[in-house]
């Protein structure tokens, strides 16, 4: 029988896989929506920022539920609200509907896919934190990699209306599948001290200049994080690539943020946050810098694969630094308030690049500007020093 621990790092792969390949399909339906409707960039951007502010609210609320009452309950029904999401965008006919789905449905379905699983990893694997997270967070990677050109084929055969109908089905009954496989081990209950054996309670935590330093470091790096899935395929497009081919630079960045994964969960349990967080943001800005530069879509895989190790690495990062910083007892909520900080910049990012192409016609600030925000956050990151595996240090 499979341990209680590997099944919970099944569903929790499972979900980030889902969740996320979601999101970066919905990066392929850009050019469809705007063809039939009209719609700008800026709208159809607008609507996934919802959906990341939107995620950052949730994500408070789910953690702070998950540490509560465990995470399957939550991961079904958050999963569940995301598959009804996609499934009801196959009737959108105005751009309130499509910002009424992305600001409920797709916002409660992300607000837990990352803070809660994550959360689960933090808890069972204490010596294996890093890689482990690392494990949980190539389903992700497999998600970008797969769900794109998926996505990309069904609209080519039935149309996106349909597309978007079954790939809303079929990530809710997967998603459920998911959430029932997950579970939290058994921690000591100790609610009168501000510290305990299993870490901090958020009220110390609050305290401290290294929370404050990673919500910083969240917000700058999701804004260029949550703002590439939405425009690179289509920005593919303007160079001159076809649908299937833009699904491919989605998939590239699935496939080569598996090593980028892979690399930082080993880093991170030899040296900690520091050293990882500088092997994950260094590459994120030479890629967004290059996009700037990159006018021939040939070139433009190469610059998405360092793209996608450095996004990996990211994603892979945060959690295992939260709890390293600050131990277990209250990871969903702290985990979750940083991931709040991440929404605002992610509800931001999006937009703002959509409605800078809609401007100038071109990516090109846009990508230098965000590159110039991983650069902002690299320098703060110093403050999370070596000695970060020590609560006693904080």
């Amino acid at each position: 029988m499979i341990e209680p621990r590997y099944r919970a790092v099944f569903g929790a792969c499972l979900t980030q896989g889902t969740v996320i390949g979601l999101l970066f399909a919905y990066g392929l339906l850009i050019k469809e929506l705007e063809t039939e409707f009209g719609w700008s960039r800026t709208l159809l951007s607008s609507c996934t920022s919802l959906a990341f502010f939107g995620m950052g609210i949730f994500a408070i609320l789910g953690g702070t539920l998950s540490d509560k009452y465990g995470p399957r309950l939550v991961l079904c029904f958050t999963g569940l609200s995301i598959g009804v999401g996609f499934a009801l965008m196959s009737m959108v006919s105005a751009a309130w509907h499509l910002f009424a789905i992305f600001g409920i449905f797709v916002a409660l379905g992300m607000g837990t896919h990352d803070v809660v699983t994550l959360s689960i990893v933090a808890r069972w694997f204490e010596k294996r934190r890093g890689i482990m997270t690392a494990v949980v967070k190539i389903g992700t990677a497999l998600g970008q990699a797969a769900v794109p050109p998926l996505m990309a084929i069904l609209i080519l055969i039935f149309g996106w209306r349909d597309a978007v109908l079954m790939i809303g089905i079929s990530s809710g009954i997967l998603l459920v599948i998911a959430a029932l496989n997950t579970s939290h081990p058994k921690i000591k209950k100790n609610a009168n001290k501000l510290n305990t054996n299993d870490g901090m309670l958020f009220e110390a935590v609050k305290k401290t200049k290294k929370f404050w330093a990673l919500c910083l470091i969240q917000l700058m790096v999701i804004t260029s994080l949550l703002a590439i899935p939405v425009h690179i395929a289509v920005h593919g497009m303007d160079l001159g690539m076809s649908a299937t081919k833009a699904a491919g630079l989605l998939s590239i960045i699935g496939v080569s943020s598996i090593a980028g994964r892979i690399s930082i969960g080993v880093f991170f349990d030899k040296v900690g946050g520091r050293g990882s967080f500088f092997l994950c943001l260094l590459p994120l800005a030479i890629s967004l810098f290059g996009f700037a530069l990159v006018e021939s879509y040939s070139y433009l895989f190469f610059m998405v694969a360092i793209y996608g190790f450095g996004h990996g690495g990211f994603f892979t990062v945060t959690s295992p630094v939260v709890a390293n910083l600050f131990g277990t007892k209250a990871h969903g909520k702290i985990f979750g308030t940083v991931l709040f900080f991440g929404s605002i910049g992610g509800s931001v990012g999006p937009i703002v690049v959509g409605r800078v192409f809609d401007v100038t016609g071109s990516y090109q600030n846009a990508f230098i500007s965000l590159g110039c925000l991983i650069l902002l956050a690299l320098s703060l990151s110093v403050i999370l020093k070596a000695k970060d595996n020590n609560l006693s240090t904080i």
